[in-house]
């Protein structure tokens, strides 16, 4: 979702833009138009909405910096650059007569406009460019730049608390995340997140009065709350989201039963309250090996007893089977084949030497 606010007051062009990570949107204002613009009858605010989910961002989206496509970078080298106040990672060129090595610090250009990155690894196969970004990197970090970017650090402190300020003064149903000054640029990002639509035009017009240059308030997910803020999962390491992975990929409670891991929500979410990002790390493994298993359910026949297969475990290599009466037996994967029908069987001698009754 995007807003574009241009305020009469000074001469600076404010840009607002929501960015929704779980298809929320954003309140509008009155006098909504069917072409989804809003404008103020004095013609001196224009709000403009338009909805977009986080996970899949157009290349028109009129605030974001487009990013490169790939026939645009074929053949040349890729780098993965961690941005240092989003931990989003994105993949990079380098500019011509510019040469960078992992873990340089690097001034990179972003969706949000040019800032400071850190080299994780390159260069890159083109084939792990699919779904991410790509945008220039332009030089290597200078003292300069990383003497500038620890100076923003301690205005960005005041800019946080001063927002807090007018957002209590106009009781918005908001949490303000975190701020940024961008490196080489008069901007200022504002992260928060909601549960509702906001209207904070007002606050906007506030902001620019205070810090006299371009704003930009940007909604995000819990997910990347937990991403830009970090902290300590309860594995006791720090946040995937902050520390390892590259993008927030989907995680759904199919991939909890597919490993066998309890449903407890306690035990598979994480602190931002959504399912683990871990949970799908293994996933594939553990799919493409029960997809070769009996499925859990399936029937067998052991000394006229009626079984099923109340458990299968890829670890162990053993599929437990639940008798009618309460009985359990537990067997290696290999006692089980397919017929030439494509139907799961036992193979019966086998049976007796790998059999492991359980009481």
């Amino acid at each position: 979702m995007e807003d574009n606010i241009h305020t009469n007051g000074t001469n600076e062009e404010t840009a607002v833009e929501q960015e929704k990570n779980e298809n929320k949107t954003t309140e509008a204002a009155p006098n909504k138009r069917h072409d989804g613009k809003l404008h103020e009858t004095n013609g001196s605010l224009q709000h403009l909405q338009d909805d977009h989910n986080h996970h899949n961002h157009d290349d028109a989206h009129r605030l974001d910096i487009k990013s490169l496509s790939l026939e645009e970078v074929k053949g040349r080298p890729l780098y993965r650059v961690k941005i240092l106040s989003s931990n989003e990672t994105i993949l990079s060129i380098l500019e011509e007569g510019v040469a960078v090595a992992v873990q340089d610090h690097v001034v990179v250009t972003t969706r949000y406009g040019k800032d400071l990155g850190f080299v994780q690894c390159g260069p890159c196969n083109i084939d792990a460019a699919e779904g991410m970004e790509i945008y220039p990197i332009h030089r290597k970090a200078t003292e300069s730049d990383m003497s500038r970017n620890a100076a923003h650090h301690e205005k960005e402190i005041e800019a946080f608390r001063l927002c807090l300020e007018k957002i209590n003064e106009h009781d918005l149903d908001m949490k303000l995340v975190a701020t940024h000054y961008l490196l080489e640029e008069p901007k200022i990002l504002f992260f928060f997140t909601a549960e509702n639509r906001v209207d904070f035009r007002e606050l906007v017009k506030d902001l620019v009065s205070i810090f006299k240059m371009r704003i930009e308030l940007r909604q995000i997910g819990v997910r990347d709350e937990a991403r830009v803020l970090g902290g300590v999962g309860i594995c006791g390491r720090n946040f995937c989201c902050h520390s390892v992975t590259d993008k927030l990929n989907p995680v759904s409670i199919k991939m909890a039963k597919e490993q066998n891991i309890s449903l407890n929500s306690l035990k598979i979410s994480g602190p931002c309250g959504r399912l683990l990002c871990c949970l799908g790390y293994e996933y594939d493994f553990y799919h493409q090996e029960k997809s070769c298993l009996p499925d859990e359910g399936k029937r067998f026949v052991i000394e006229k007893e009626d079984y099923y297969v109340s458990e299968v475990n890829v670890l162990t290599n053993k599929i437990t089977l639940r008798g009618a009466g309460g009985r359990i037996l537990s067997f290696p994967v290999h006692v089980f084949k397919k017929n030439s029908n494509g139907d799961w069987i036992i193979n019966h001698g086998l049976l007796e030497e790998n059999i492991e009754q359980k009481l």
